[in-house]
């Protein structure tokens, strides 16, 4: 892999201290880890730029957390994360706002390489694969339950 460029477009994310530095290695160890090739851009940017995005790309007019768009001949692609559905949702797991959005990064970049979870054979394959990588990060499996 060559590299992984971030664009910070919501001034949001500059205020997390050393997420961008650490977003850069997730996205790293994930493209190492199924060997994809070429370039990566991660766009760090809004909720309504994602909900724009999601609904020119994917026809639902809302925001979401990530987006992949995997290059031509599986090398490459970009990724968008949105800064305010991933607060939302770190909250909601009680989990920190870093560990969620390398989540997302790690995520993405699964996407790019032509991992995919909608059904649930593929989640079986793909879901496994994030927790290793997130777990040689340091991150808690995103998957198990919370504790009651």
């Amino acid at each position: 892999m060559s590299g992984v460029t971030l664009v910070v477009e919501d001034a949001n994310w500059r205020r997390r201290r050393g997420i961008q530095t650490r977003l850069k290695q997730a996205a790293q160890a994930a493209a190492r880890a199924v060997k994809l090739k070429g370039e990566v851009t991660i766009l760090l940017a809004g909720d309504k730029r994602l909900a724009v995005l999601n609904r020119d790309f994917r026809g639902k007019d809302k925001p979401t957390n990530v987006l992949s768009f995997p290059g031509s001949g599986g090398i490459g692609g970009d990724i968008a994360i949105a800064y305010g559905v991933t607060q939302a949702e770190a909250k909601a797991a009680a989990k920190t706002f870093a560990d969620h959005a390398i989540h997302l990064a790690v995520h993405g970049v699964l996407h790019l390489a032509g991992y995919d979870h909608e059904r649930p054979k593929d989640a079986k394959v793909m879901e496994p694969l994030e927790v290793k990588i997130l777990k040689r990060l340091g991150i808690a499996d995103p998957y198990a339950a919370m504790p009651q």
